[in-house]
This record gives structure tokens, sequence and C-alpha cells, in this order.
């Protein structure tokens, strides 16, 4: 004989457990909210390694335009105290020349001011003076040629652009201005024995928010009499 059992009740609808649509529209709320974070950290990263690869891009430019420098500084027989009276192999559509270089191949300018086309950024430093041959080397009787080595020069440099700060060891008095160039971008200063030479590049980066970035390099080379 079978066993008469007693059916259970079934559940209300009001005891079903679950979410209601406040705490759905809660808890979307705060996911998009996360979302929305994220994001935010993910675009910030993003912009600050654009901004460092920028640097240290900006900085190799400046290393190698020193190393130029350099090279046609370690050649040259005469470094003028007054460059900005020397007779130039070009025009120099009023830019200023900061360092003026006489080698065997012919001279050398070295000059800072408007670009000479809209194609570069702010001020340029642009060497007048012979070309290279395949190896690297000034090409002798070859025709002198105007380029620009490198862009965005600072029209505001750091106030300590001084030839006492670019020559500490240096008594003040017994060093050279360059043409005046301390309060540019491009700046020279030169022992009065000739023997040392120090240079500074300091470029201008904008910035999309606040004032620009100022990125400075600078090298000393010393020359044997």
């Amino acid at each position: 004989m079978e066993t008469y059992r007693t059916p259970r009740p079934k559940p209300h609808a009001d005891t079903l457990s679950g979410f209601s649509l406040i705490e759905l529209m809660l808890a979307m709320s705060l996911g998009i909210a996360l979302s929305g974070a994220i994001l935010q950290l993910l675009i910030s990263e993003s912009q600050l390694g654009l901004r460092v690869n920028r640097l240290l891009r900006e900085r190799s430019v400046q290393q190698r335009t020193l190393a130029l420098i350099r090279d046609d500084v370690v050649i040259a027989s005469r470094i003028s105290a007054t460059p900005q009276l020397e007779q130039h192999a070009c025009s120099l559509a009023g830019r200023l020349p900061v360092l003026h270089l006489t080698t065997a191949a012919g001279v050398i300018t070295y000059s800072v001011g408007t670009a000479p086309s809209g194609i570069w950024r702010g001020e340029v430093l642009m060497r007048c003076g012979p070309s290279f041959d395949l190896r690297g080397r000034p090409s002798y009787g070859a025709a002198p040629q105007n380029r620009v080595v490198i862009d965005g020069i600072a029209k505001t440099p750091d106030s300590r652009q001084a030839c006492k700060f670019l020559l500490p060891s240096t008594n003040s008095a017994a060093s050279i201005d360059l043409a005046g160039s301390s309060q540019k971008g491009f700046c020279s200063c030169l022992e009065a024995n000739m023997h040392s030479i120090n240079i500074r590049i300091t470029q201008e980066l904008k910035a999309p928010q606040g004032t620009p970035q100022l990125i400075t390099s600078s090298t000393s080379i010393s020359r044997l009499t």
C-alpha cells in the first residue's frame, strides 16, 4: 500500500532570492565608474610613455649634435673670440653666429636663430661649412653647405645660462661669452687661453598643458696647443 505524502507548498514569488532593480543599477554604475578609472589610468600611462620616449629621443639628438661640434672643434686651428665679426661662408639670414672655426677644409660657422622654413620647430642651430665624405670626414675643396643640425632651440633658456656656470673652474672674468650667447638656447664659452670651450644646448618642448619643458645637454672640449 502506497504511503500518502502531503505536498509541499511552492514558494511565493516575494520569497525568491535575487537582486532588486536598484541593486542592479547601483552595481552597473560602480562597474562603469571603475572601467572609466582604469581607462583614464591607461591613457595617462600611455601619455607618460610618449613623453619619456620623446625626451630620450631629443637627448639623443642633442648628444649627436654635441659630438658633431666636438669633432669640428678638435680639427680647428683657430676658434674666433668674436664670431659675429668674422667673414662667413654662408648667408646667415639674421641668425647669430655663436661659434666660428678655422679648419684646413674651410671655415665652419654655427649660428642660432630663425628657421629657414616652416618644417622646423622654433629656433634652429645651423652649421655652415664643408660637407662630409663617405667616411664622415670634411671634404676638402667642397662648396660650403648651410644645414640645420637641431631645432626646437629655446628662446628663453635657463637663467643659469652663463659662462660662470659653463666654466665653473675658471674665473668668469677670464672667460669669453662668444657673441653674448649666454642668453641663447645655444651658447658657447671660451677660456681666455683658448685651451677649453664649453657648449650648451637647451631645447624647448611644448607640453599639452602647463609651461614648456626645457631639455639641456652640455659638453666641455679641451684643445691641445
